[in-house]
């Protein structure tokens, strides 16, 4: 029955990149909530689509309102849980493939989306469907339960936990094999100051729309002229980084160029707002924007804000600066804490208040690490099953990202990028490889059947 499984999900391939093309091409990028439609209308577009999809298959689909859907293969009680999630971040910077379309082109499908978390989500609900098909027998239920709102509140999850039970057990397929048993926990401050009265005056900027992606682009415009924008210059060529200045009859326009990436993966990475920061500072800024510079700027571990720890378990802290505007005379901005799970959360949260002297700081969100033994069957199942279909070994990891894993007594995160993969998530031209892609629906099918049916 098994080869059939594998035989089952062969066949589907052209079915299945048809399916996430149809998914890709719905923008649900949270919006204003309406009737029905709690995180706007793209939103609720993209649940009914991928609700239509799933009753096509022939699996029941029940609709929460609007915050989930969920769709169950086996009657039994006892059920495995698989999570994934509908919303994605905004396009952001530096696209050369049209965000929206599906594109396909030398074996990967382009698009926001398909690695974070739609096409992993539909691998594990083809995953669903082969076994079903093939027969195999459950002694437990498998609930694939797909939310609206991972990539901003979790209030899908909430609602969806106020309505019906989840599982005990089970994965999200949102992160990466071989499998992630340790989140870190998570703290976002939302920062505001007023605008300083001395120092360079900045007329105008507005950076960032999410918490939680490292930003690839900052625009500031300042008063002054050609001496301004020659500073500018001069500092671009001294610190190597790329800054452009152009003077306006509005005053100088200035722009930091980073490298666009997961708030929770930042190496690498390079945050425009905190090149943007040091800048100001150079050229003459002072207040909130000098203090910020000093106390951020493009560190991405906390140390000039107290706030740099690390342990064996989830390794080291990382902050990421996603929002900076100026706004009827205030800043306002947010940090967010990719906290270890030894780490004094409390503590973190005063150190930082103490280095942003000026700032009113209150907490947008706070979540307390998730870690799952690497010795449970839930562990050892998963971790088999990768192996098998790879041919890899599979030893659990951990990681600053979230996932509705914490939602779960006991769930990690499993797939579906592989070891030797680029994590696009959150970045520009994300994408998905589509033999690499099928390799996961084996792998999850695999899991399943280890999970439910033995």
């Amino acid at each position: 029955m098994e080869q059939k499984v594998y035989e089952l999900i062969d066949s589907y391939r052209d079915e299945f990149v048809a399916t996430l093309q149809g998914w890709i091409r719905m923008p649900s990028v949270k919006g204003e909530p309406e009737d029905g439609a709690p995180f706007g209308q793209d939103v609720r577009k993209m649940l009914d689509r991928a609700m239509a999809d799933i009753r096509a298959m022939g699996f029941p689909v029940r609709d929460f309102q609007g915050y989930a859907c969920d769709a169950t293969l086996g009657d039994a009680e006892e059920k495995i849980a698989v999570l994934g999630h509908l919303d994605v971040v905004p396009v952001g910077d530096g696209w050369t493939k049209p965000p929206f379309d599906g594109l396909v082109e030398n074996g990967r499908i382009y698009g926001r989306g398909t690695n974070d978390d739609k096409g992993p989500s539909l691998a594990a609900l083809y995953a669903m469907k082969a076994i079903r098909e093939a027969g195999i027998p459950l002694k437990k239920g498998i609930r694939l339960i797909l939310g609206c709102d991972e990539e901003s509140g979790w209030e899908d999850m909430k609602y969806y936990g106020e309505h019906e039970k989840i599982p005990d057990v089970g994965f999200s397929p949102d992160a990466s094999f071989p499998l992630i048993n340790t989140e870190k926990g998570m703290v976002v401050l939302e920062l505001r100051a007023p605008a300083a009265k001395t120092g360079l005056r900045i007329l105008e900027m507005a950076t960032g729309n999410r918490i939680n992606v490292i930003p690839g682009e900052c625009v500031c415009r300042a008063e002054g002229g050609e001496e301004l924008a020659e500073k500018v210059r001069a500092y671009a060529k001294k610190t190597g980084l790329p800054y452009t200045a152009e003077v306006t009859e509005a005053g100088v326009v200035l722009q930091a160029t980073g490298i666009p990436g997961h708030s929770a993966y930042p190496e690498g990475r390079r945050n425009a707002i905190g090149m943007m920061l040091l800048l100001l500072k150079e050229l003459g800024a002072e207040g909130p924007i000098a203090t910020l510079a000093a106390a951020v700027g493009m560190e991405h571990d906390g140390t000039s804000l107290g706030c740099a720890c690390r342990d064996d378990v989830s390794e080291a802290l990382t902050c990421n600066m996603g929002i900076l505007r100026l706004e009827n005379g205030e800043w306002f901005g947010t940090l967010d804490f990719r906290c270890p799970v030894t780490a004094d959360q409390e503590k973190l949260k005063k150190n930082a208040a103490a280095h942003l002297p000026g700032f009113a700081i209150s907490v947008a969100t706070q979540k307390p690490p998730h870690h799952v033994p690497a010795d449970s069957e839930l562990v050892k199942n998963l971790l088999a099953a990768y192996e098998e279909e790879t041919g890899l070994e599979g030893k659990p990891m951990s990681t600053g990202g979230g996932t509705y894993a914490k939602v779960l007594q006991q769930g990690v995160a499993f797939g579906a990028l592989f070891p030797d993969e680029e994590d696009l998530a959150h970045q520009a031209d994300e994408f998905e490889d589509i033999d690499r892609l099928m390799l996961a629906v084996k792998i999850y099918a695999n899991a399943l059947i280890r999970l439910a049916a033995e």
